[in-house]
């Protein structure tokens, strides 16, 4: 942090050196464009890698939510597009927005029940002091965890509903977790919100006089047009996560306390078990 911290002193010396009175006007504009790109971009990517380290199912599913999205709405606008949905983009429809944002949250649980099946994608990526290494085993967080289904407000419905009761049966069959309704929330906010982060790269691209960013997908544009929305979904889950889902873990406090010196581990140490003692967790020493 402070190295970087450091360039960027760095930066702002060198701007206010090379200013010439001429030109005020289009070097502070310029000076201005570069910080909100970095606000944009650098920031989404640093929280984006934030969320690796919280499970890599925060970085896989969000990505796939937002390819799901992008090319399921151009495959319904494609065959089924007949109203226009903003003029930025004038071949972007309301069917193909509607259309792909049934098919992201479908494939969204889909995918997501399969990825949840595997701890490498659930457990946040931790240090193990003792084996100097890597590792993603983990006591599960309950989201992750397998609930028996409840429809939302069964309770103020009939309950001489035979056909109600048989459709909740049904649904109790059925592997759920709770993680699959923040999937449905994600899956929301990437058909209904992130597409706006598309479509900011849609008139960056009309500014410059370009069409796509590449021609790699025939009809589709690039590998890079697949994840123009990310610029909005990666912020997104960082927040969403450490607002509804995040726990503090006790193998992450357990890594601050190990960065302490040995003296300090030792108070921090007596300090814990006199604390416990008197709450009456532990027995007095």
């Amino acid at each position: 942090r402070l190295i970087s911290f450091s360039l960027y002193c760095g930066g702002i010396v060198g701007f206010v050196v090379s200013l010439v009175k001429k030109h005020y006007l289009k070097q502070f504009t310029l000076f201005g464009w570069t910080h909100v790109t970095l606000l944009f971009l650098i920031t989404s990517s640093h929280l984006m890698i934030r969320n690796v380290f919280d499970g890599v199912i925060w970085v896989i599913l969000p990505c796939a939510m937002i390819i799901c999205n992008d090319m399921m709405a151009y495959v319904f606008g494609f065959f089924f597009g007949r109203t226009p949905l903003i003029k930025l983009s004038p071949k972007k429809t309301w069917e193909g927005f509607l259309g792909g944002g049934f098919s992201t949250i479908v494939f969204s649980l889909l995918l997501g029940h399969c990825l949840i099946q595997f701890d490498s994608m659930v457990c946040p990526i931790e240090y193990d002091e003792l084996g100097n290494t890597l590792n993603t085993n983990c006591s599960r967080h309950p989201v992750f965890q397998p609930v028996q289904f409840r429809l939302p407000f069964a309770e103020f419905l009939m309950e001489d509903s035979s056909t109600l009761l048989g459709f909740e049966a049904l649904l109790s069959s059925i592997p759920w977790y709770q993680f699959h309704w923040h999937t449905i929330c994600m899956a929301s906010f990437a058909s209904i919100v992130a597409p706006f982060g598309g479509f900011f790269a849609s008139g960056f691209k009309r500014a410059f006089k370009i069409k796509d960013f590449s021609n790699t997908i025939p009809g589709h544009g690039g590998v890079m047009d697949r994840f123009d929305c990310q610029i909005i979904m990666g912020i997104f889950v960082y927040v969403y996560f450490h607002t509804f889902i995040m726990v503090t873990s006790p193998h992450h406090l357990l890594r601050q306390v190990y960065s302490l010196r040995p003296s300090d581990q030792l108070k921090f140490y007596e300090a814990l078990t006199e604390g416990l003692a008197k709450r009456g967790i532990v027995p007095a020493v």
